[in-house]
């Protein structure tokens, strides 16, 4: 993954889609028109974390490198560097895959 010249604040966290089967367990193709986007991404770069209400910094708990699954809704798109990338709240992320 090339060097992203972006950094997220606050609780923000950047993470690229990753994509998902295009075949079913059963052999089935689907199709690009059939497909929903993907709810599992990569943790591409995570901003320094929240304050609480007396200021101390609440850190993230994810990393960049990390796998994460989110909500269908979630995050705004932008494309950075040619890429499609999500940028949402860290409270957006539902977990992170062992």
């Amino acid at each position: 993954m090339a060097k992203l010249n972006f950094r997220p604040l606050h609780d923000r966290v950047v993470v690229k889609r990753i994509d998902a089967d295009t075949k079913t367990k059963g052999g089935i193709i689907i199709p690009d028109s059939a497909k929903e986007k993907p709810q599992e991404g990569q943790v591409v770069a995570v901003g320094p974390g929240g304050r609480d209400e007396a200021g101390k910094l609440i850190p993230i708990d994810v990393k960049a490198g990390d796998r994460v699954l989110f909500g269908k809704w979630s995050g705004t798109e932008i494309k950075l560097d040619g890429e499609e990338l999500l940028i949402m709240k860290e409270s957006d992320i539902m977990g992170v895959v062992g």
